[in-house]
């Protein structure tokens, strides 16, 4: 099978019978009751966090992942095709969820179960169950970065940090840590910026996300560490980032909950 990373609505509605296609739906469970794309199976993406204070959004244990991707019925051979219901926060970190655990087979369902329904296409509303499988998990360094590595390069000329929560977070105005604000050097570039809300969330012109990250120092030829609160709204920023062809890219997932709550950690408003 080969589908695009980024796949529109109409061609996976003729892909939808191929083998080895999981396809994934990490929606509001309310939403997946009313309408999902044929075939998918409801998942929640806060089974692929750690849960734990003060970093919520690092990975768990490799056990927990194993039992989770085992339940999806994930094998080396799957294609995996991910959406949710809200411009790709949470299948963007799926994905690099996915990148994490050495699994490359992927594509993001662009604009998610918004542009599906936009375009018209089928739709169920009784839920799929997934075929158990015996999953793979090899932990990749590659796409991590902990607090360590984002101390140890923040201030390299060849990293830069791309913080996708919201200005107000950013400038350290609105406070969900014990300290606000950013880490110094971050560029901040929100990550619904990316996304086209006149046209069903589908991601924006890839052209004009290039030039407006180059212009705040964010390039491909870097090391590019992308963070949120949780690494949740970074998921999304992450996958920007894969379309973009970055190959020095990395999720922090400790990110913002991990870093304004640590003493250690230089903070910049």
């Amino acid at each position: 099978m080969s589908l695009p990373l980024l796949l529109e609505p109409e061609v996976l509605n003729a892909h939808l019978q191929d083998a080895n296609l999981l396809i994934v739906d990490l929606g509001k469970e309310s939403v997946y009751q009313q309408a999902h794309v044929p075939g998918a199976i409801l998942v929640n993406g806060k089974q692929l966090v750690s849960g734990e204070l003060p970093a919520p959004g690092r990975l768990p244990p490799v056990e927990r992942l194993i039992e989770a991707f085992s339940a999806m019925g994930l094998t080396p051979d799957t294609h995996v095709v991910v959406y949710d219901d809200e411009g790709g926060g949470w299948a963007g970190r799926f994905i690099w969820t996915l990148d994490a655990i050495g699994h490359r087979h992927y594509s993001y369902l662009n604009g998610g179960i918004h542009a599906w329904l936009a375009a018209g296409l089928p739709v169920e509303n009784t839920p799929n169950a997934a075929t158990p499988s015996q999953a793979v998990v090899s932990l990749q360094a590659a796409p991590v970065a902990d607090a360590d590595y984002v101390l140890a390069h923040y201030r390299d000329a060849d990293h830069v940090i791309w913080d996708a929560r919201s200005p107000e977070e950013y400038a350290g105005t609105r406070i969900l840590a014990q300290r606000g604000g950013h880490i110094p050097g971050a560029q901040h570039y929100e990550w619904t910026r990316a996304m086209d809300r006149a046209n069903a969330l589908r991601v924006r012109p890839l052209d004009e996300i290039r030039a407006e990250l180059a212009a705040i120092g964010i390039t491909g030829d870097k090391t590019v560490i992308t963070h949120c609160q949780t690494h949740h709204r970074s998921g999304f920023t992450y996958l920007v980032g894969k379309l973009l062809g970055f190959e020095k890219l990395k999720g922090y997932a400790g990110s913002w909950s991990e870093w304004g709550n640590r003493s250690d950690t230089p903070v910049e408003t």
